[in-house]
């Protein structure tokens, strides 16, 4: 059997959950969003830090929580929901299903493996969507951010990403929409995304650390979200200079800001993005402040990036870590700030 849905609209995005929940939300509701604001409507934005001694360097770090693409669903009233499969064979028979019905599904899975992208860095829950496959050629189509043609990958490839024998699995996690309803209005959505953002941020919500816990494979190591997981990162930045390996972290670490598919500034980007749209839509609860705030925590970001990336080319001169530990202290006192306020304007 062939299959291919061909009458979807793939935009190209900065990054893969917020473009393929953004493409999926046209297709299914003709709700049409700016990329930044279906990231903030998600209550996307996170600071995850743990170690990972399988990988080269042993750490891994994002800007996102776990939960986004089900949270901008319920925020807005969708019925979308996330199953996850330990079986292999039957995870693939349940998304060959949906794509047979006419209905693009959503995927996750370690971008490693994916043998049409060439980012070569073990990547879990990368989101990408099923379109179709073909039997005999034993190739699946999906749509992903990069690119706005269907892309060609081996079923082998695909499988093996969905749930893969290391690190950390989504356990071939898929997403449906149930129906095409969109039952609350913008205004009261955004309030629900801002209210759940600071509560994360400031330690508050536990669910995302939970779910990371719940996709390790072993329990070694340290880990931490929210403001926790960047203060953890700043902690662990001090004892780099000390490695042998310290350009791999360095590297690492700049590709997590501003090269992983984040859209900018860790995500920041997006999320000023989200804020802006807010403080026009709820005024009441986003003020001047507050979006100042979060554009100057992208900026900052996006500098350290920079910042980092001209050391590594200048050799790591003296004066590099202390000056980067400084950045990461000030990033971290101006979100702690940014978060403090908006839970307080929210109160």
């Amino acid at each position: 059997m062939r299959v291919l849905i061909e009458n979807y609209r793939n935009l190209t995005a900065g990054h893969c959950g917020t473009g393929s929940m953004r493409n999926l939300l046209y297709h299914y509701t003709g709700l049409e969003l700016e990329e930044g604001v279906v990231f903030g409507l998600g209550s996307g934005l996170d600071t995850v830090y743990f170690s990972y001694e399988q990988d080269n360097p042993p750490y891994m770090l994002f800007g996102r929580g776990s939960t986004f693409e089900c949270d901008v669903a319920a925020n807005l009233g969708v019925d979308y929901r996330e199953t996850i499969q330990p079986d292999d064979d039957l995870a693939w028979e349940e998304v060959r299903e949906e794509v047979i019905a006419g209905r693009p599904t959503m995927l996750s899975g370690d971008i490693y493996y994916l043998d049409y992208r060439k980012f070569k860095v073990h990547f879990p829950s990368h989101r990408f969507v099923l379109l179709g496959f073909d039997d005999e050629r034993d190739e699946v189509y999906v749509a992903d951010r990069t690119d706005e043609e269907t892309q060609t990958c081996s079923s082998a490839a695909v499988r093996l990403s969905r749930n893969p024998p290391v690190g950390l699995s989504t356990f071939n996690a898929w997403g449906k929409f149930h129906s095409t309803e969109i039952r609350k209005p913008l205004p009261d959505a955004c309030l629900d995304a801002l209210r759940t953002t600071p509560h994360r941020m400031l330690g508050e919500d536990h669910s995302q650390y939970a779910l990371m816990q719940a996709c390790r494979r072993d329990d070694d190591g340290s880990r931490a979200v929210g403001l926790a997981g960047l203060e953890l990162l700043l902690q662990e930045f001090g004892t780099w200079h000390d490695r042998s390996d310290a350009e791999v972290h360095l590297r690492y670490l700049v590709n997590a800001i501003v090269k992983f598919g984040t859209g900018g500034g860790f995500f920041r980007d997006h999320f000023a993005a989200f804020m802006r749209w807010s403080g026009v839509l709820r005024p009441d609860r986003v003020d001047a402040a507050c979006v100042d705030l979060a554009e100057d925590s992208a900026r900052q970001w996006n500098a350290l990036a920079a910042q980092i990336q001209f050391a590594l080319d200048q050799g790591l001169p003296p004066d590099f870590w202390p000056q980067t530990a400084d950045g990461l202290t000030s990033i971290l006192e101006r979100e702690r700030r940014l978060f403090e306020r908006l839970d307080h304007m929210l109160a």
